[in-house]
C-alpha cells in the first residue's frame, strides 16, 4: 500500500507548482520532498513529473494519478471535517461557481447572510457564466438554472426551487401603449430582448391551463446583457422577460409591472451540483441547506405579489 503522506506531498507539488513552494505550504524542506516524491515514481514504477529548470509538468500517468491524491485528500479533510462539527460550528473554505445574473440578484445577498451566521467558513466563488468542471478545477458547489437535470453526469444534484420567467414591462410603457386585457393584444407592445435573427425574436409562452402562444416579436431594442434589458424595461422602452429572482424588488416598488400574469415562459430549475465527497463536508452542506432556505421559489414570488405562470 502507497504512503499515504507521499499523495499528499505529490499532490502539494502539483498544485504548487514547485517543490520549493509546497515545501514552504508543507513546512518541509524542499530536498525531503523531492527524494519522496523520486522515491514514490519508483515504487510506481513511472514517471510522474516531467522536470526542467523553469517548471514541473505532469505526465499522462501523472495526472491520473494526481485526481487520486487530490480526492484523498479532500476525503481526508472532509472526515476531520465531520468529526469538527460535533464539537463546534462548520469551518473551511467552500469554492463556489455562480452564473453571474444570479450572483448579482440573489447569492451576492444570501452569501453574507451565511458568512455572518457561519464565522468560521470563507468562500471563494467564481462568478461567470462559463461552464466549469467540479473536479478538474477544485470547485466544491456550481450553481446552475437549467430547464433539465439531465446533463449533471455523474455530480450530485441539490434542487433550489423553480424560477420563473415573467413578463415585465415599466410603467411608462403600459401607460403609452395600454395594458394587454389577452395573450393576443401582447403583439402591439413594443419589446426589449437579448437576441434576434433578422430583427425578429419568438417567446414560446404557457398560460392559464397549460395553453400555449409563441408571440412572434420585432424588438425595439435588442441587448445581450439581461441587466441592461432590465434597465431598458424600467425605462419604459419595451416589455422584456426576466428571471423572477431578478425582478421581484423592482416589482415591489413599482418600478416594473408585471405584463399579463400568469403568462410566461416554461419555468426552468435552479439547483446546486457537487461531487459526491464534497457534499460530505459540514460547511459544505450547512452551504446548500441555506441555499435552499433563501434562494429564490414560490415563496419570493409570493412575498412580491407574483403570479407565475403554469
Amino acid at each position: 500500500m502507497q504512503d499515504l503522506n507521499d499523495m499528499l506531498y505529490f499532490a502539494e507539488v502539483v498544485e504548487k507548482g514547485s517543490f520549493a513552494a509546497a515545501g514552504r505550504s508543507l513546512g518541509l524542506p524542499k530536498s525531503k520532498l523531492s527524494r519522496r516524491v523520486a522515491e514514490l515514481e519508483s515504487r510506481l514504477g513511472v514517471r510522474l513529473l516531467q522536470r526542467t529548470t523553469r517548471k514541473l509538468s505532469l505526465t499522462e500517468a501523472g495526472e491520473l494519478f494526481h485526481r487520486h491524491c487530490a480526492d484523498m485528500r479532500d476525503a481526508a479533510q472532509a472526515a476531520d471535517e465531520a468529526v469538527a462539527l460535533v464539537q463546534t460550528e462548520p469551518r473551511g473554505t467552500i469554492r463556489v461557481a455562480c452564473p453571474i445574473t444570479l450572483a448579482q440578484s440573489t447569492v451576492g445577498r444570501v452569501v453574507p447572510m451565511f458568512l455572518e451566521r457561519y464565522p468560521g467558513v470563507r468562500i471563494d466563488m467564481r462568478v461567470s457564466n462559463r461552464v466549469v468542471d467540479l473536479v478538474e478545477e477544485g470547485i466544491d458547489v456550481a450553481l446552475r438554472v437549467r430547464s433539465t437535470l439531465e446533463d449533471s453526469g455523474s455530480l450530485i444534484v441539490k434542487q433550489l426551487g423553480p424560477t420563473h420567467g415573467l413578463l415585465v414591462a415599466g410603467p411608462a410603457l403600459l401607460a403609452r401603449q395600454g395594458v394587454p386585457a389577452s395573450v393576443d393584444d401582447l403583439a402591439r407592445l413594443d419589446t426589449v430582448s437579448m437576441s434576434a435573427v433578422d430583427g425578429k425574436d419568438t417567446w414560446h409562452l404557457l398560460g392559464p391551463g397549460n395553453a400555449e402562444h409563441a408571440l412572434v416579436h420585432h424588438p425595439r431594442y435588442v441587448v445581450d446583457d439581461v441587466l441592461t434589458v432590465k434597465e431598458a424595461a424600467s425605462a419604459g422602452i419595451g416589455m422584456c422577460l426576466l428571471p423572477d429572482y431578478m425582478c421581484s424588488e423592482s416589482l415591489a416598488n413599482g418600478r416594473l409591472v408585471q405584463v399579463l400574469p400568469g403568462w410566461g415562459p416554461r419555468a426552468r430549475i435552479v439547483h446546486a451540483v457537487f461531487p459526491s465527497r464534497r457534499g460530505l463536508v459540514p460547511a459544505v452542506r450547512r452551504f446548500l441547506d441555506f441555499l435552499g432556505e433563501h434562494m429564490c421559489g414560490e415563496q419570493m414570488l409570493l412575498e412580491a405579489g407574483v403570479r407565475p405562470a403554469p
